[in-house]
């Protein structure tokens, strides 16, 4: 009876180590597989799917493939003109070899993010105020560059940075509107001047037709008595036109025969 109970027991433990040697990675999951405290260069990474972890033998650690969004801290950074501003950003990143992952770096998150962070201040701290404003994409290239560069060692690829939020101080953000303000009036009186000058274009360009051509001053004169005869409470007072009388004037200049 001890016999069989003892069998019985072994079986169990057999059991549960079968049971808990078996281990199911996802589809976006890898294990690196350690093997007495070493990582086979060749066989090292497995997944997805089932595999097998000898206990007491092997210790299996799981990476994640998927794409990680991680939120950079806002912090204060003084830019290239001395303007201190609060900056926050999100950088993206995801694993490709996750033996370097976990081999040549303690924590890849936590790299990754203290990585991401000095190099905002860094970049942003080459930087002008206005570039900062205005050339955001160029910026954002420029940092996601820089720490794939930083990361590619520890087989994490960066495969984008997004500066997410600029916040001014408050003397800056007056002095931004005021510039804006002064813009937005220059540019109406550039468009107003315009408009004077074409104007003027246009009237000196009719002032020629006209001179070159008699009778379109007259048709000129008539349209605008047209005009003005439309207000029935004016009164009109037509001067002669001095070629109506011309041929007259010439008939009294002619010597009598």
């Amino acid at each position: 009876m001890y016999g069989i109970s003892g069998v019985a027991i072994a079986v169990a433990i057999v059991v549960l180590i079968i049971i808990n040697s078996i281990k199911i990675l996802k589809e976006y999951e890898r294990a690196v597989m350690f093997t007495l405290g070493r990582v086979d260069p060749v066989n090292g990474v497995r997944g997805p799917g089932v595999i097998i972890v000898l206990p007491a033998v092997q210790k299996a650690v799981r990476v994640s493939l998927r794409t990680v969004t991680m939120d950079v801290p806002s912090q204060d950074i003084i830019t290239r003109d001395n303007v201190t501003v609060k900056v926050g950003a999100v950088i993206y990143f995801k694993v490709l070899e996750p033996r370097k992952a976990i081999i040549e770096v303690e924590d890849f998150y936590f790299a990754t993010s203290q990585i991401s962070q000095t190099t905002l201040r860094s970049v942003l701290g080459q930087s002008n105020l206005d570039d900062l404003l205005s050339k955001r994409d160029e910026i954002n290239v420029e940092l996601q560059k820089i720490i794939d560069l930083q990361t590619e060692p520890w087989g994490v690829k960066v495969t984008n940075v997004e500066v997410k939020n600029v916040d001014l101080p408050e003397n800056m953000q007056r002095a931004i509107a005021k510039q804006a303000e002064a813009e937005r009036e220059r540019r109406a009186k550039v468009i107003n001047a315009e408009g004077e000058f074409q104007a003027a274009q246009k009237l000196a360009d009719a002032a020629k037709i006209i001179q070159t051509e008699p009778a379109a001053l007259q048709l000129r004169f008539l349209q605008t008595v047209l005009t003005v005869s439309g207000d029935k409470n004016s009164t009109l007072i037509l001067p002669l036109p001095i070629d109506l009388l011309s041929p007259f004037i010439k008939s009294l200049q002619r010597p009598e025969k």
